[in-house]
Order: structure tokens, then C-alpha cells, then sequence
């Protein structure tokens, strides 16, 4: 089931950003990294409930459609106070121009005194073209507070403190913040389990 140097890995994801943030990440593995967006392979609508059904969903998608492993992620923010929302709704809460100020509120205003405590969650779905595939999970727990903080990162990373720290991860490098985010942590497992040695 693993990878071997020189297969092709497709990233199922029309982002450009995320793409390249892949890329680096597997710059190690030479393995030939190309995603559905530039193929020009629509992006199925994602009709799961759970992070780790759309990521399933986009993965074997393009799987099917590249004849090739693909990599899909699906991640968000978890406020148990709030029924563990927005989860997968998490870039839907910024409204269609993405202005993720109008989430922060948002959630800020219906928090009022409930507990702060959230957590970001990423699903890392890779997926085959026999229809087999693997899912790897990572979290980054801590807690929200308001008002926001730091002008890096994006998405909620200006409200959320990783446990153990005093900064949100707006307030971080990228390194620093890639110590303790969700997305490193199931990248690990990833590597672990399905990267070349």
C-alpha cells in the first residue's frame, strides 16, 4: 500500500494555496504531486455530514476520475458549546466572499458566557483507484477568545489559543504554529503509514 518515489499523487483540491502547502510538505518523497483543479476535474459537491465523509467523498472522486491515488483533506473548527458547529460548515460560516470576520462574530455572539474550549480537526482521506483507501485524523485543541489576535494565518487562527500556549496561531510563524496544528498531526500519520521510506 505505500507509495513509491515516482508515483503520481493526485491532490483533490482546486485551491492553489493548499496545493502548494502540499507540495512542500512532500517535497522529501519525489513523488509526482499534481491536484484535480489543474486537470481540470470539477470538485464533487461535498453531501457528507462528517469531516471524514467529504474527505472520503473527494478522495475516491478523483481517484476514480485520474486513475491515480489521490489526497483529499477536510478540516474546521469544533466548539462543543455550540454542538461541535461550525465543523464542516467552517468556510461556509464566512459567507460566499469568505470573510471569515463575520464568523468570528458569529460564533463570538452566540458563545455569550458558554465554555470557550474548541478544537481544529483535519481528516486526511487517500484513496486508490481499486476503491480502497485510508483515513489519517489530527487535532489541536485549546480555546477561543475575543477579541481576535495577530494579523497571520487565516481562518480562525486569530481566535484560537493551542493549549499550551498564550498566542493564537495568528500570533505565530508558520513553524511555530505547524508544531501543534491539526493538519501537521494527521500529516504524520500519513508519512508514517504511506510515504516512501
Amino acid at each position: 500500500m505505500k507509495l513509491k518515489r515516482g508515483n503520481a499523487l493526485i491532490l483533490a483540491t482546486h485551491n492553489q494555496g493548499k496545493l502548494e502547502e502540499f507540495k512542500t510538505l512532500l517535497s522529501l518523497y519525489d513523488l509526482n504531486i499534481n491536484s484535480s483543479g489543474n486537470l481540470d476535474i470539477e470538485e464533487p459537491e461535498e453531501t457528507k455530514n462528517t469531516f471524514e465523509g467529504n474527505a472520503l467523498l473527494k478522495a475516491k472522486y478523483t481517484a476514480e476520475k485520474t486513475g491515480h491515488v489521490s489526497l483529499a483533506d477536510d478540516s474546521g473548527l469544533v466548539v462543543p458549546a455550540l454542538d461541535g458547529m461550525p465543523g464542516i460548515y467552517s468556510a461556509r460560516w464566512a459567507g460566499p466572499e469568505r470573510n471569515f470576520a463575520i464568523a468570528h462574530k458569529k460564533i463570538n455572539d452566540l458563545l455569550e458566557d458558554k465554555p470557550r474550549d474548541a478544537y481544529f480537526t483535519c481528516v486526511l482521506a487517500v484513496a486508490w483507484p481499486d476503491g480502497s483507501s485510508k483515513i489519517f485524523e489530527g487535532q489541536s485543541h485549546g480555546e477561543l477568545v475575543w477579541p481576535t489576535r495577530g494579523d497571520g494565518g487565516f481562518g480562525y487562527d486569530c481566535m484560537f489559543i493551542p493549549a499550551g500556549d498564550t498566542r493564537t496561531y495568528a500570533q505565530m510563524t508558520k513553524a511555530e504554529k505547524s508544531k501543534s496544528s491539526h493538519r501537521t498531526k494527521a500529516f504524520k500519520l500519513f508519512q508514517e503509514s504511506l510515504l516512501p521510506d
